[in-house]
């Protein structure tokens, strides 16, 4: 089952027919084709496999995680697809990453959401940790949902991502993440997330080794 879900999955990625002077890749999700601008010099600026997991099952489970008219946000988008996907299901959509990488994620949300979107989403900075309260007061934002894709990954600021979602998550606030386990240091993080918040397993890919959770905050899981 593992093995044909993911091959599904996969099935969903299309490249160019032609070499062009940028490296894309196409997706194909929520009824569109999605064209996706990468990097390759640059982790944030790739779509990984975690991106395609979380997508699909924001499609496949669009009535019990239902979208539409809800205060989204994504930590790390990267490339942008998970916001893409989320905006296209009719969220409004604030996707964050750290500076570097703003201009090519305005590429690809402009790209593939203009006029294709109820709620036209925005692209705004996030440095983990940094300036949260400033940027994201918690007075006046809410968020039904907390997205991310891979966040966990060869990096040292893992303490400042916790208090990021922390400082995001609202009572009610449900977060979706995907996480590819790789280094025990970075696996290490998920129990220190458990001191926080309470965490389901929502689906396990053993062939990515990749795991989508569903987390909300301590003794608000129904």
């Amino acid at each position: 089952e593992d093995e044909q879900i993911v091959a599904e999955i996969m099935r969903r990625r299309f490249f160019p027919g032609l070499i062009t002077h940028k490296a894309w890749e196409g997706f194909h999700f929520a009824g569109h084709e999605i064209r996706i601008t990468e990097a390759t010099d640059c982790y944030g600026a790739v779509v990984w496999p975690s991106a395609l997991v979380l997508c699909y099952f924001l499609e496949t489970n669009s009535k019990q995680y239902n979208l539409a008219d809800k205060n989204v946000i994504e930590i790390g988008a990267g490339t942008g697809l998970v916001s893409i996907v989320a905006s296209l299901l009719g969220a409004l959509v604030t996707a964050t990453d750290l500076p570097e990488l703003l201009g090519n994620l305005q590429h690809n949300v402009l790209q593939n959401t203009k006029l294709k979107c109820k709620h036209q989403p925005c692209v705004k900075e996030l440095s983990w940790g940094i300036d949260l309260e400033k940027n994201f007061p918690k007075s006046s934002c809410h968020f039904d949902y907390i997205m991310a894709a891979d966040v966990v990954y060869h990096h040292p600021f893992l303490d400042e991502l916790l208090l990021t979602f922390d400082h995001l998550c609202k009572n009610d606030t449900v977060i979706l993440w995907a996480m590819k386990f790789r280094l025990d240091k970075e696996n290490q993080f998920v129990g220190r997330f458990q001191t926080l918040f309470d965490l389901e397993v929502i689906s396990d890919f053993p062939s990515l080794n990749i795991t989508l959770y569903k987390a909300m905050r301590k003794g608000r899981m129904k």
